[in-house]
């Protein structure tokens, strides 16, 4: 079984919480941006816009990721933020790199990017959440991101018929590919194994449940967002 066919990557935390969020989940898994990347109707000027954003983006995410590393007292999870620090450096910011040399945008082009007010926020939100509350706070903020690609990445693969060119097929490819996909199930894993350690095995029940449902959706609506300000670029 690959990790896409477990729902939630196996986390009924992160189940609860997409649940919680109401009607920004829907509307950020199911964007325009995300539709038009899905059938390719995408505007090329939108996607660009977007990939030079979540560049920037993604450096601050590792960082983010790194701020994990210092919160946790276990080497196990330790290692497992490793992993997804690994594979947001050398996976998915290649995967850009790739995509905008192709068209004539360097690497350095892109280390220049001005953050866009949008990259902003969410950047600064999730750092925040990491800075002023503990592990489980900083994952709650992460988890829509790292676990929402994965969820839109899985969706949209069966939208790509072998041989026929798509103009977004490397992007969708990489987050649905079984290398994503395991970062993900294994994401989840760290995020209920925390949650249980700190909060107990009903999170629910627990008095830091409406925060926690709070930063998850306000993260959600920041990814939003995201593809709001891509889309706008067109």
């Amino acid at each position: 079984m690959t990790p896409q066919t477990i729902e939630n990557f196996g986390s009924p935390l992160y189940g609860q919480l997409k649940q919680a969020a109401g009607e920004a989940w829907p509307a950020y898994v199911e964007h325009a941006f995300v539709r038009g990347l899905g059938d390719g109707s995408l505007p090329n000027a939108s996607f660009l816009h977007y990939l030079k954003q979540d560049y920037v983006f993604l450096i601050h995410f590792s960082r983010a990721w790194a701020l994990a590393v210092a919160k946790s007292d276990r080497v196990e999870e330790m290692r497992q933020m490793a992993v997804t620090v690994n594979a947001l450096l050398n996976d998915e910011m290649p995967l850009h790199v790739r995509t905008c040399a192709a068209i004539g945008i360097s690497e350095t082009d892109l280390a220049q990017t001005l953050e866009a007010p949008q990259t902003l926020a969410y950047t600064r939100y999730v750092t925040d959440a990491g800075l002023r509350g503990d592990l489980l706070d900083l994952l709650t903020a992460l988890m829509p991101c790292v676990l929402g690609y994965g969820d839109i990445g899985a969706s949209l693969a069966p939208k790509l018929v072998t041989g026929e060119e798509h103009p977004y097929r490397d992007w969708i490819e990489t987050y649905s590919g079984d290398d994503y996909q395991s970062v993900c199930a294994g994401a989840a894993t760290l995020f209920e194994d925390v949650a249980a350690r700190l909060i107990g095995p009903d999170p629910q029940s627990s008095p830091r449940w409406p925060d926690l449902v709070r930063t998850f959706k306000t993260a959600t609506e920041l990814e939003r967002d995201f593809w709001g300000m891509g889309l706008a670029a067109a």
